[in-house]
């Protein structure tokens, strides 16, 4: 098998081996006007190759909006700098049983081609000692979606953050969501979705984890 054969198989099938996002140790040494300014001279290159002309008025600015898309919106979420501060409070309702943050936004991009990934991110948690502001979930969400993504490992960064934070096991995370690189590309399956499920703690007790997907499922407001 040629190597660009397995190029393709690894971008169809969306596989990654990796939980981390793969970064270089050298990632965050060029400021975010170094990283738009050289972003935007590659992606013009890129627009000039396919036959645009750069001339146009529409065009002329495109790698600059490009450039800053990349580094300041849609892939912000790789610089651990931009990393929302999650504060914890005393559970002093001690309130234990199930909370969920449902419909939370996925706007992400595959890691594979580089279009987007729409949807959607449940997340539930039973309280210990410590309860989180449930603004600071959605927040935590958008930073770990907002990089080149695979949607398996999005769900275990997610889960596996919650529980540092919140100290317990006890978490389970949910995302469905729509893949351009599916619909757009390749088989062009315009209506397919794909959900990933991750948890741990209490949630691997199926009546516990039930009554999750019950909520979840309930119609939205």
């Amino acid at each position: 098998m040629n190597n660009k054969n397995q190029i393709e198989i690894i971008g169809n099938n969306h596989f990654s081996s990796n939980i981390k996002t793969p970064l270089r140790e050298d990632a965050f040494v060029k400021t975010d006007e170094e990283k738009i300014e050289n972003i935007s001279y590659h992606f013009k290159k890129i627009m000039e190759e396919i036959g645009l002309d750069l001339m146009d008025d529409s065009l002329s600015g495109t790698p600059y909006r490009v450039a800053k898309m990349y580094v300041k919106e849609l892939f912000y979420g790789l610089n651990p700098a931009n990393k929302p501060k999650i504060s914890t409070f005393d559970n002093k309702y001690a309130y234990k049983k199930m909370l969920v943050e449902q419909n939370i936004t996925i706007d992400s991009a595959c890691e594979h081609h580089f279009l987007p990934i729409i949807g959607y991110a449940n997340v539930a948690y039973i309280p210990k000692s410590k309860v989180i502001g449930l603004s600071k979930i959605n927040r935590l969400v958008d930073y770990y979606a907002r990089r080149p993504q695979v949607q398996e490992r999005l769900v275990l960064q997610i889960l596996n953050d919650l529980q540092e934070i919140l100290d317990t096991e006890d978490v389970i995370v949910s995302v469905t969501a729509k893949h351009l690189c599916v619909s757009s590309r390749g088989i062009k399956d315009q209506n397919s979705y794909t959900t990933t499920l991750e948890y741990g703690g209490k949630f691997a007790n199926s009546e516990t984890r039930n009554e999750f997907l019950k909520i979840i499922t309930q119609q939205k407001l």
